[in-house]
């Protein structure tokens, strides 16, 4: 895994970036520790690269040259199927190798294939690559968002970067986009394609762009895109479940088993979940020293995973290795976190991420783990909410009208007030995906500038449009896949493993098994006779691998204590925060204070509101203001020095 910043000049003048660029590419300095790499090519471009070596260590120095130096490319990913592409390439082409990684393989299906080759590669990537011939930069990003890809056009030019942070050099930091405030106050992250920062946007999932700098002295284009991948949900009646359940084992067999291939230690999360532990499961067939990691917290309970999951690893006959935090470590390493985020997400679930990294980074290299499974198999239990509802809004439209009239006037907290208001509103409008944190009424109290004609749906809208005609679960699916998938669990994903130069791997997020997932209906994901069960088909699939209590155990995920710690240990440090934050130029913070004091009173839960507000200030206060330090080092030199783990796989 790597990070890559580029710089496409507008005029040939790129000689005049070497020297910021060399610069701010050390703020990539986490992810790739091991190399860098930072070259001028005849005066169009810069391209510089942080190397972590994970394939092919002696070689695949970047950035990379091929066809006799027409094309050169700074690449950030991993491409599983690269062994197969390669020996079509020699076969079919006569293509010419001079390495043994994967990288060398995006260009020769460039030069061979041209842009069509994003379509036949199976992995995580973000890659620009330069034609000195054409004077052409194309660039993309992998099916589904697991790598970032971050671009900033200038009157000098195009820059790409893994990470937002290495683009800031050359941005206003007080620019910030207003309208993505308002959206990450509802959705806990700013959507793409853009950013919190108004000049910098994201190249979205599946897409790939091209910049053509133009003639000398004349303008250049702007960045054009493309989309080369959609998760188009297909499901279907099945006449024989087994056969199907046979088949999604099979190809996450096959996925888990191109997602070992490397030439350094692999390791794997491991939470009480099926997903994670079915991962593991399929992992040790390949590699049964395979080493797991499981995180906790000093909070009896709910919130502690490690006793289920250490007990399966056990189970499976495999290494568990546990670490557990408690609140203090979570306060001191928040502005550490947020750094790392380059934007506001403010997902509890990514502290511990962050902490089971950072023990994995001790020993592995690479680390697999079970994200994209409940947006594949429709594992969150609001997937089921469309059957509850279903004999509320089968109703005439007059008789829904006249239960909302009467959820109107039923008194907050009354059994079924919710019930009735959700029932009797269209999925497009209820369902906004996997967080729904402040309420248009709320955001009206706590925005300085609220803008009412800025609506979540604006970000929702278009995405329901593409999915009309599928059952409202699968369409939940679907949206979810574009909004939180890549908006909130691949952005944590990345950047808490990358802060410990460490790769994650999420062999459910391949289009080789979507092909599969896409094609389960609705009742053997969500069956209406089994109350409460989501991903029934990944359950039954999986039925002979995982330890029988977590086949139908319910999905907890990292859970994270901060509803607790929040009216105790975090409370003075929540509220010091809120008083004395800048941010209060953007966000009413006695507003906010008022909601962490009727938390701690018990006057309601309003810890996940409390914890968007507190990231907010320190990301602000780090990213706009630049008042905190949030102290981040170099990547140790000993993570070039883990213990030698057996993890080669063919």
């Amino acid at each position: 895994m790597c990070g890559l910043l580029t710089f496409i000049s507008a005029h040939g003048t790129a000689s005049l970036f070497k020297g910021p660029i060399g610069e701010a590419v050390e703020h990539l300095h986490h992810r790739g520790p091991d190399e860098t790499g930072v070259e001028l090519i005849d005066n169009d471009a810069v391209l510089s690269h942080k190397r972590l070596s994970i394939i092919d260590v002696a070689s695949s120095h970047q950035p990379m040259w091929y066809a006799d130096g027409r094309y050169v490319m700074t690449f950030n990913g991993e491409i599983y199927n690269y062994k197969e592409l390669r020996a079509e390439l020699i076969a079919n082409h006569g293509a010419t190798f001079a390495t043994d990684g994967d990288g060398e393989v995006i260009l020769a299906g460039y030069h061979h294939w041209g842009p069509s080759v994003t379509t036949r590669l199976r992995g995580m990537f973000a890659f620009v690559i330069w034609d000195r011939r054409d004077r052409r930069a194309f660039g993309a990003r992998d099916p589904f968002g697991i790598k970032p890809m971050f671009y900033l056009q200038t009157g000098d030019g195009v820059f790409f970067a893994s990470e937002k942070k290495a683009l800031m050099p050359f941005v206003d930091s007080r620019d910030i986009d207003e309208v993505n405030l308002s959206h990450y106050l509802t959705l806990q992250y700013p959507p793409e394609p853009g950013t919190m920062h108004r000049p910098v946007k994201r190249i979205g999932s599946g897409y790939q762009v091209v910049f053509d700098p133009g003639a000398p002295g004349e303008p250049a284009a702007p960045v054009t895109s493309a989309r080369y991948y959609r998760a188009d949900f297909q499901p279907r009646p099945v006449d024989d479940p087994k056969r199907l359940y046979d088949e999604i084992l099979d190809v996450l067999r096959e996925s888990v088993r191109i997602h070992m291939r490397s030439d350094v230690p692999v390791g794997a999360f491991l939470s009480s979940g099926i997903d994670s532990t079915g991962v593991v499961a399929l992992a040790r067939e390949f590699n049964p020293e395979i080493l797991t990691f499981t995180m906790g917290f000093d909070v009896p309970g709910h919130y502690n995973e490690l006793d289920v999951a250490q007990d399966s690893a056990r189970h499976m006959g495999v290494t568990s290795i546990g670490t557990k935090i408690g609140a203090r470590e979570m306060m001191e390493e928040l502005p550490r976190i947020v750094w790392h985020l380059d934007d506001p997400v403010a997902d509890p679930a990514l502290v511990p991420l962050y902490f089971v990294a950072k023990k994995a980074a001790e020993y592995v290299t690479v680390a697999i783990g079970g994200e994209g499974a409940d947006e594949f198999f429709a594992g969150y239990p609001i997937y089921r909410e469309p059957l509850s509802l279903k004999g509320v809004q089968s109703l005439p439209q007059t008789m829904q009208s006249g239960l909302r009239a009467v959820s109107k006037v039923i008194p907050e907290g009354v059994k079924g007030r919710s019930f009735l208001q959700r029932g009797t509103t269209p999925l497009e409008e209820r369902f906004v995906g996997n967080a729904n944190i402040f309420g248009e009424a709320e955001k009206q109290l706590l925005m300085r500038r609220y803008n009412p004609d800025v609506r979540y749906t604006d970000i929702t809208g278009p995405v329901y449009a593409e999915c009309q005609g599928l059952d409202p679960t699968t369409r939940m699916q679907y949206v979810d896949i574009y909004t939180w998938l890549r908006g909130d669990i691949l952005v944590k994903a990345d950047r808490m493993s990358m802060a410990h130069s460490l790769e994650v791997r999420v062999p459910f997020l391949d289009p080789e098994v979507f092909k599969v997932a896409s094609k389960v209906p609705l009742d053997l994901k969500v069956p209406a006779r089994m109350a409460g069960q989501t991903k029934h088909a990944l359950r039954m699939a999986l039925e002979s691998v995982v330890p029988p209590p977590i086949v139908n155990r319910e999905k907890m995920g990292f859970p994270t204590p901060t509803r607790v710690w929040l009216k105790d240990e975090m409370f003075e440090w929540a509220d010091h925060i809120l008083a004395t934050s800048n941010a209060g130029e953007y966000l009413d913070l006695n507003y906010a204070r008022k909601l962490l004091r009727d938390h701690k009173a018990g006057v309601a839960d309003n810890s996940r509101k409390v914890w968007t507000v507190l990231v907010f200030c320190t990301w602000f206060a780090i990213f706009v203001e630049k008042s905190l330090d949030p102290g981040v080092r170099r990547a140790s030199s000993q993570l070039a020095n883990k213990p030698a783990v057996g993890s080669v796989v063919a």
